[in-house]
């Protein structure tokens, strides 16, 4: 499913060149779940930004689905994207004019599809996270954790073989962390989606089926 080996990336400021990842290799077999824990600063979420095509590597291979992204045009890096990573972040991102549905629909839409076309689908996925009463609502009228599920659902609207997770439970309190897990687990089993989560929060941790530490730009080990 996923393949990374030697991956560097280089950035360069009015201080000069820095590096963030030095030489990053592992594998990630489908339907696994994996957790990436490292300290701020350890390159987490650069690595995560490569392996879902929002950046470039620059050097080493990614392989995702079979696919070497950095051999990729940006045109076919965005549809293969679009149809086979789903992303969830700290923040939720939800547009606060549209509600839950709507929010779970966009990526239906942006791919061309009519919004009445999306909305089995997220009914579908609304009852799956358990919001099926919360359709209709706006993101200001959702509680944090509620906000986060919708998030989720929409990252799997597309039904996306790899879910990329960046800390998606450092804005949630503890009950709220282990309600994601627990949804994170239920989608991995029930919907075949593979995981690769960010986070500093152990619990969400201990619960993925294995775990890659980072530090100062590399995996230093694995468990």
């Amino acid at each position: 499913m996923v393949r990374a080996d030697g991956v560097t990336k280089t950035f360069t400021d009015e201080a000069g060149e820095y590096s963030v990842l030095r030489g990053v290799s592992f594998s990630i077999a489908e339907g696994e779940t994996v957790a990436l824990i490292g300290v701020s600063g350890a390159g987490k979420t650069t690595l995560l930004q490569i392996l879902g095509g929002l950046d470039k590597a620059s050097s080493g291979s990614i392989e995702v689905g079979g696919r070497d992204l950095n051999r990729l045009p940006a045109t076919a890096l965005s549809h293969f994207r679009s149809q086979f990573i789903g992303f969830v972040f700290q923040f939720h991102h939800l547009l606060p004019d549209f509600t839950a549905i709507e929010n779970i629909c966009i990526p239906g839409m942006i791919r061309g599809r009519a919004k009445k076309q999306c909305v089995p689908r997220a009914e579908e996925l609304l009852n799956v996270m358990g919001l099926d009463r919360q359709a209709n609502h706006y993101p200001a009228e959702l509680s944090g954790g509620e906000r986060q599920r919708v998030a989720l659902a929409r990252a799997l609207f597309n039904d996306p073989a790899l879910v990329l997770a960046d800390e998606p439970t450092g804005n949630l309190d503890g009950e709220n962390s282990r309600q994601l897990l627990a949804l994170f687990k239920k989608a991995n089993k029930e919907l075949k989606q593979t995981f690769l989560v960010a986070t500093h929060n152990e619990r969400l941790a201990e619960g993925m089926d294995r775990m890659l530490y980072m530090e100062d730009g590399r995996v230093a080990r694995r468990s």
